[in-house]
């Protein structure tokens, strides 16, 4: 089980995809262990243990939000990823806070029901293969179940359709099948601070609207798909869904909350301060634990694991609430990229950047080679685009290796010879206009 992870085995998955950062990898390790930790004891006490949210601290691009998702990825999790800055005091034009709990629920759902589908496929796939044959094989109007023979004509000629659809002999025979049309959601309030009325109208309306069904004639290969996605459907129970659901999201779910800083800071000189203490004021009680009505049914925020991040460079996190402070006590700094760092992402990561762009290459019959040198040149020049323009982190090597590459990107299909070797002199060579203009932010992001 994903959950029984030790600490030291975290930390060991995040270094597969993350360069440094051990502070921050150590506090949402322990963090992550302390929830199984805390389903391990007594019903009476769990209920009191109340999880440590984590604020992570530092630059923009340095993996901030990387080690949450990898994190969720890993624990199996139901995770969201949201923005401050995008909620608004309730009753302004905006997003209310609680929707990010009613976001949880619906990822949880979806979590539970793929879980569901595949205890529910063999099943399925018996069902599918019976309706299709019902299909192939219709019974005729006259077809007596008294008459013996006539039975046993039909059960052979079914039989025989069988070896023949599992051989995969009629793949492209075409059947006619009932397909249900599915609801477009209606949106009404989404953008009013309205939103669980809007939940509301759209279960009603599902309930009120009547369901469009019509004939489609569709080759077996596909009529397979449709047919498994209704069976699925049919046999998974929904109750279960929705209670297993509501349990994960309460019990395990993540939610990461960006840009914390942008709702942080001097309190504003005219007019309400909608966005950034009314918004801070909103979050305090979800954090601290209350009940949000959903779709699913009310979920309990009191165990959900929050993340918050932000670069605090104008702000700090004392400017915070205290009470919001109160209800984040783990503070991890993460460190600006070196050198050194660069030069590790770029090669050692699981799916490593310089690793991608040679297997979408590959894609085209080149041969994309990276030498030392060239990784070196590339490191060094991010490091120094970093320090004299904008820091941007590691998404730096995102348009560098862009620029270096795209020649061999556009002319790849073309080019005649499909070995290319990536050394110091390519990179400097692709770059060198870039690096003698002073101002280099028109150029590199």
């Amino acid at each position: 089980m994903a959950q029984a992870l030790s600490p030291r085995q975290i930390v060991r998955e995040l270094d597969r995809y993350i360069v440094g950062q051990e502070a921050a990898k150590r506090a949402v390790a322990i963090a992550i262990r302390n929830r199984w930790r805390r389903q391990q004891l007594p019903p009476e006490l769990r209920k009191d243990v109340t999880p440590k949210n984590i604020i992570m601290i530092g630059p923009t691009g340095v993996g901030k939000t990387e080690i949450a998702r990898r994190l969720a990825q890993l624990v199996g999790a139901p995770f969201l990823k949201v923005e401050a800055t995008k909620y608004t005091e309730v009753g302004y034009h905006g997003r209310d806070v609680e929707s990010m709990i009613r976001d949880l629920a619906e990822v949880a759902v979806g979590m539970v029901k793929q879980e569901q589908r595949s205890l529910v496929e063999t099943d399925a796939k018996q069902r599918v293969t019976e309706r299709l044959l019902d299909l192939l094989v219709p019974q005729s109007q006259s077809w007596d179940p008294e008459n013996a023979d006539d039975n046993e004509r039909h059960r052979r000629t079914r039989e025989k359709m069988r070896a023949r659809l599992e051989a995969g002999e009629l793949e492209d025979r075409l059947v006619e099948l009932t397909v249900e049309q599915r609801a477009v959601p209606v949106q009404i309030f989404s953008n009013l601070g309205m939103e669980q009325m809007d939940v509301d109208f759209q279960n009603m309306f599902e309930k009120i609207m009547p369901r469009q069904a019509q004939q489609r004639q569709l080759p077996i290969r596909e009529a397979r798909r449709v047919l498994m996605e209704q069976e699925t459907e049919a046999l998974i129970d929904r109750q279960v869904v929705t209670e297993k659901a509501i349990d994960l999201a309460e019990n395990q779910g993540i939610i990461f909350i960006d840009e914390l800083d942008k709702v942080c800071g001097p309190p504003s000189t005219h007019g309400p301060d909608v966005s950034r203490q009314g918004v801070q004021r909103d979050l305090l009680p979800v954090v601290e634990g209350t009940t949000v009505n959903t779709r699913h049914g009310p979920v309990r925020t009191d165990h959900i694991l929050f993340i918050a991040a932000g670069a605090f460079h104008v702000s700090k996190p004392s400017d915070l609430m205290p009470e919001l402070q109160g209800r984040f006590p783990i503070r991890v700094e993460l460190t600006d990229l070196k050198r050194e760092d660069f030069l590790r992402i770029l090669t050692e990561p699981e799916h490593a950047l310089t690793k991608q762009y040679a297997e979408l290459l590959a894609t085209e019959g080149i041969a994309l080679q990276f030498s030392r040198d060239g990784i070196e040149a590339i490191a060094d020049i991010a490091f120094e685009v970093n320090r004299t323009t904008q820091n941007i982190g590691a998404r730096r090597l995102h348009t560098i290796l862009e620029r270096v590459l795209e020649d061999v990107s556009f002319e790849g299909p073309d080019l005649p010879d499909k070995h290319v070797v990536i050394d110091a002199a390519y990179v400097r060579g692709r770059l060198t206009g870039i690096l003698q203009n002073e101002d280099l932010s028109k150029f590199i992001l």
